[in-house]
């Protein structure tokens, strides 16, 4: 058929940059102590830029996994089959460090560098840094119990992906899941009904349903039971140390809103051989560290994703042209991108000073208490914030962001996870409250961090001055826990952005979010805000 037009005004395919090229980010890897890294941070980001991984992230999307419960012959074999490009992306992940390396590894920073390697790669496809977040996360619950850990540990933390269902010990490299909810209960844990029984050899046997486990894949799971001591934590391999497939049987795969690359399963467990870590009847105890952990990464997660669509929208309307001006210059949408690009960078900014007291908090108590309760407040309020960014970020693309092949729909569907994902919004906040109410030291070591900040900007005094006011009236705070734990939220993104962050940046971030001269969609920044060296910093380097 012959051309009728000539195509015009359409944005070239955003490929061959450095997804690491963010000025944030590398000030931050700088200054937490992890500067060291940025030679493969930058390698990661090169990768995640490329035509050709970029590919692998869409491929893997349009072809998600698939069940195979039996093989042709009737036999149970419980596996799940992957487009290929899944574990390209996975052996990535590995081989640069992303899951458990950082244990193992003795260089101040090792926390910060993984978080930033995390960020940069997760921006190209986030559904298989769900297996690599379990991993990074299961190793200090796995400490509980050290005869396991010696074990296991370093075949976790191994820079190998070694995907196939075969005895865990002979590997050269482990993948770990978690799996904790079951239908009657969800985030209520307490009221789960798988049981272990114990047997004569130490191990347990356990019996049940969990509704919800991610990357069923895995080589080995860390599980929640009622044992006879109460509410367990254990360790479950697909494959027993005999050879034979334990006794975890796939019951169908979760058709899900996003996160399509990556499998999560309906299990039940019948009969299954684990082994107890740490003591009976303190299960939740000991995988609150699992747990933790994994928090940590819905906020890398959930700041990764508002630099990508932040960094897409700014490619589009540079390359984008309306009523004879390009689309960056209209007024209007400068101030919709600079919006989209300061809680971008306030969520960036947060993330890796959470990474960084990862890294401190075993030598110094006052990041630990910092840590505790920040993460519970900023997990809240970053993944919070995801879903209306993606949504944004997707309408300055117009129409071309509705359709698939433009990658922003692929974010809108993603976007919810990480507030979903080890603790709704509720849970969130109330376990900010509850930090706040078992270790009194982790709001005074938040206030310490604020009060850094102090003298600083006016406007940051004076949220920082009414946060103190609703913490000193804890009547109805449960009640008012979302709106505690956003301000809260919102003068720590402040205080760092003041202290750490760009002039501009900080001085929006102010009059927006803290002093209430905004409204209620992005793209109502004040006046008076410079939007040209706000979006200079998120113009990729093609």
């Amino acid at each position: 058929m012959p051309a009728t037009h000539d195509v015009t005004n359409q944005v070239p395919q955003l490929t061959g940059h450095d997804v690491a090229d963010d000025p944030t980010l590398l000030a931050a890897l700088e200054r937490e102590g992890a500067d060291w890294a940025a030679d493969e941070v930058h390698e990661l980001g090169t990768l995640a830029g490329s035509e050709r991984v970029q590919e692998w992230g869409r491929l893997t999307n349009e072809n998600p996994p698939v069940l195979r419960t039996h093989d042709r012959v009737g036999h149970r074999i419980d596996e799940v089959e992957f487009h290929p490009h899944w574990h390209d992306l996975m052996d990535v992940a590995v081989s640069h460090g992303l899951h458990a390396t950082p244990w193992r590894d003795s260089r101040s920073g090792a926390h910060v560098a993984r978080a930033a390697k995390f960020y940069v790669w997760s921006q190209n496809e986030a559904g298989h840094t769900c297996p690599i977040s379990m991993t990074y996360s299961a190793v200090p619950t796995l400490r509980h119990s050290p005869q396991l850990a010696d074990v296991y540990e370093p075949l976790l933390a191994a820079r190998e992906y070694d995907y196939g269902l075969r005895v865990p010990t002979g590997k050269r490299g482990l993948i770990a899941g978690m799996s904790m909810t079951e239908k009657q209960g969800g985030s209520d844990v307490r009221a789960n009904t798988t049981t272990a029984t114990p047997a004569t050899d130490g191990t347990y046997t356990l019996t049940g349903h969990k509704w919800f486990t991610s990357a069923p894949m895995s080589d080995v799971f860390l599980t929640l039971a009622q044992a006879p001591g109460g509410l367990s934590c254990f360790l479950l391999p697909r494959v027993l140390p005999d050879g034979s497939r334990n006794a975890i049987h796939l019951q169908r795969l979760k058709d899900k809103l996003g996160n399509k690359s990556n499998a999560s399963a309906e299990i039940e467990y019948d009969g299954a051989v684990g082994w107890l870590v740490g003591e009976e009847g303190r299960g939740v105890r000991t995988i609150i560290e699992m747990v933790s952990n994994t928090r940590l990464d819905c906020v890398i997660g959930g700041a990764a994703g508002m630099r990508y669509g932040t960094v897409r929208a700014a490619h589009h309307a540079r390359h984008r042209s309306t009523f004879g001006t390009r689309l960056a210059d209209h007024p209007a949408m400068a101030n919709v991108l600079a919006d989209l690009a300061v809680e971008s960078e306030a969520a960036t900014l947060v993330a890796m000073r959470l990474a960084g007291a990862s890294d401190r908090a075993a030598a110094d108590d006052g990041e630990a208490a910092f840590r505790r309760l920040a993460l519970a407040v900023t997990k809240y309020w970053v993944c919070k914030r995801a879903p209306a960014h993606a949504a944004e970020a997707l309408e300055c693309l117009g129409g071309n962001g509705y359709v698939e092949e433009s990658g922003m729909p692929r974010l809108f569907r993603e976007s919810p996870l990480s507030s979903i994902w080890e603790g709704s919004g509720n849970v969130a906040a109330l376990d900010t409250l509850r930090a706040m109410a078992k270790q009194p030291d982790s709001v005074e070591a938040l206030m310490a961090e604020l009060d850094a900040a102090s003298g600083v900007d006016g406007r940051l005094d004076e949220a920082i001055a009414g946060v103190r006011k609703e913490l000193a009236d804890l009547s109805d705070v449960e009640y008012r826990a979302r709106r505690l734990v956003e301000r809260l939220a919102l003068v720590l993104q402040g205080s760092l952005l003041v202290r750490h962050g760009d002039e501009a940046v900080a001085d929006a971030f102010c009059a927006s979010r803290l002093a209430g001269d905004w409204g209620a969609a992005f793209g109502t920044l004040p006046t008076g805000v410079d939007t040209t060296r706000i979006l200079s910093r998120i113009t990729p380097t093609e």
